[in-house]
């Protein structure tokens, strides 16, 4: 079984569930009617679907190869894979016009970013990564920069990357030693070795542009004396066409990984390559955010697109295996045994696996369109609270999305059997691809420290108390209808146990910063199921509004049955994340280290 692009499931949410022609006057909605957008998914699909879907197990059994000339070999068909990605314009679909791109809503391009990463994740991570470089220069570098990379990198002809990590640092990159040395023409020689550069270097396009953390000399010691450059492979000529290598940059090895073999993963050296400062002097940490949080919510897309395609790969390995018979009595009374699918706990996994999928790509898809929202609407109070919700969200959209992500493609490991544990069925790859997404761009215990330790704070608490406000409000509004009832009722508890957590971190966070430390996954898992729960009563108001309105299309009923799986058997865990976060950090840090 091939993976099927959720179209479906992607049209409800865009129009039934965001009404997303309502912003239709705003920059890059006007052009993206929902006519159009249908079109899009329909195009996308049959893109991901038939070109990238079939290249899955190639890249994962052949790998990148790394030469001694210090070039990188993609697995067979990527490069002409790449090559049609291009030609239909995919990389520059969310990107500015000002630079060839198509402007249309992130929220949409969000959609394209899920089918291609299901598709294979490997592959997405190339033109996923120099979108995030695209908009660190697109925010940060000066007008003659923006006009020599901006075009080359809407078209995908040029690809980036960002370099961070060094053998002493990661999450810590105060431990930064990458220097950065300035010349008398302005540019910058730069000297230090990264790692883990994923997309580093390979063959599918022109010229790669890494975006460089290194500390100028002179600069102040830790987090403040960090700048940001653009270190091309390959020096941009005057009229934007390729020029001589950058000798000073050189992949000089690849990581032997668990998964996502498809994507080269660099150690990048870099010996007085020649760079350019990107931004201020000393603010290439705020630059490079820019860049982090886009790749964020790109990960938490990640972890929802990995468990999709494995809980359809598990949806028919469940319907065709035959084994045992239903505790009810024979449902397959011709054949020699039942389907796995009658067995109730088979059907826990996969319609836990549903729930989670579905609740999770609403949720991601309502924040995507407020960080639109933040950057055309016109009314400064909506881009407030619009920003406010895009930091918020995103650790709680990487940290949930991705553990659960884990999860799903676990559990269709567990529906396969035996067989899901040979490499004859997918779901190893799933699981072993997903694996990172709970690593890279900061760990999901860093995401969880983000969320208690600084987004929850900021501005005086303003984000997650307009959050509240939010919900409180819905529940007002619809708390007369009895179709929707179970689910305010079930929101309307959970928003009350998050509230709660949330008053015990602010009395107990301050007076002791390991209570906030200890209690940070609980919360933001708490916080996950808080979420989840709205985007769940959003859609069964949309369901029931279609099946008012005469439809007796299957979906809607699916999609009501789905929610009280999730109202019934999944919201139950946020008791327990509360009773957990609130019995503090005395036994965790009890324990002297020899004790382990």
């Amino acid at each position: 079984m091939t993976y099927q692009p959720p179209v479906r499931e992607h049209a409800f949410i865009l129009r039934d569930v965001l009404d997303i022609d309502q912003h239709g006057d705003l920059p890059g909605f006007a052009d993206a009617p929902f006519e159009t957008v249908e079109q899009i998914l329909e195009a996308a699909a049959q893109f991901t679907g038939e070109v990238l879907a079939p290249l899955n197990g190639v890249g994962d059994k052949q790998g990148c190869v790394w030469s001694k000339d210090f070039t990188v070999k993609t697995p067979d068909g990527f490069k002409e894979a790449y090559k049609q990605l291009c030609e239909g314009g995919w990389p520059g679909l969310g990107s500015d016009p000002a630079y060839g791109g198509q402007g249309l809503p992130h929220v949409v391009n969000l959609a394209f970013s899920e089918m291609s990463s299901s598709a294979n994740m490997a592959f997405s991570m190339y033109p996923g990564l120099a979108h995030g470089a695209y908009s660190a220069i697109h925010t940060g570098g000066t007008d003659e920069q923006k006009q020599t990379y901006l075009p080359k990198m809407v078209s995908g002809e040029w690809t980036g990357t960002m370099n961070l990590t060094e053998p002493q640092c990661g999450t810590d990159l105060g431990l930064l030693r990458t220097k950065a040395v300035p010349q008398a023409d302005g540019t910058y020689r730069i000297t230090g070795q990264k790692i883990w550069i994923s997309a580093g270097e390979h063959d599918m396009a022109d010229n790669i542009v890494h975006l460089v953390l290194a500390r100028i000399e002179g600069a102040p010691a830790g987090v403040k004396g960090i700048s940001l450059f653009i270190v091309p492979k390959f020096l941009p000529k005057a009229d934007g066409s390729v020029g001589e290598r950058n000798e000073g940059v050189k992949c000089v090895g690849l990581e032997e990984k668990m998964g996502i073999h498809g994507n080269a993963t660099c150690v990048m050296q870099y010996e007085d390559a020649k760079g350019w400062l990107i931004g201020e002097e000393n603010s290439g940490l705020k630059l490079m955010f820019v860049m982090m949080n886009e790749a964020r919510l790109g990960v938490g897309l990640q972890g929802i697109a990995q468990a999709e395609a494995a809980y359809q790969a598990a949806v028919a390995f469940a319907k065709d295996r035959l084994q045992g018979r239903s505790l009810t009595g024979p449902k397959n009374s011709d054949g020699p045994a039942d389907p796995i699918i009658v067995h109730p706990d088979v059907r826990r996994m996969l319609l836990e696996s549903k729930a989670l999928i579905e609740g999770g790509r609403a949720f991601l898809f309502w924040t995507a369109l407020h960080g639109d929202l933040a950057h055309h609407h016109p009314d400064e109070a909506v881009r407030a609270k619009a920003e406010d919700y895009m930091g918020l969200m995103t650790p709680v959209l990487k940290g949930y999305l991705t553990d659960k992500g884990f999860k799903i493609c676990s559990d269709a490991m567990q529906v396969h059997g035996g067989s899901g544990f040979t490499e004859h069925f997918p779901a190893s790859q799933y699981l072993r691809d997903v694996r990172i997404a709970l690593i890279y761009e900061g760990t999901n215990g860093v995401q969880a420290l983000d969320l208690v330790g600084r987004k929850l704070a900021a501005k005086g608490g303003r984000g997650v108390m307009t959050f509240f406000q939010e919900i409180d409000q819905f529940i007002g509004e619809n708390d007369g209808d009895p179709e929707l009832k179970p689910f305010i009722d079930a929101l309307a508890g959970v928003k009350a146990q998050l509230q709660d957590g949330t008053m015990w971190l602010m009395q107990n966070g301050l007076q002791n910063p390991d209570n906030a430390g200890a209690a940070s996954t609980d919360y933001m898992h708490l916080f996950g199921l808080t979420g989840l729960a709205y985007m769940w009563a959003l859609m069964v108001k949309a369901a029931n509004a279609k099946i008012a309105a005469g439809s007796t299309d299957p979906f809607f009923t699916t999609k009501i049955t789905t929610a009280k799986y999730f109202v019934e058997r999944i919201l139950p865990d946020a008791g327990a994340h509360l009773a957990k976060l609130k019995t503090g950090s005395e036994t965790l840090m009890a324990l002297p280290a020899e004790a382990f």
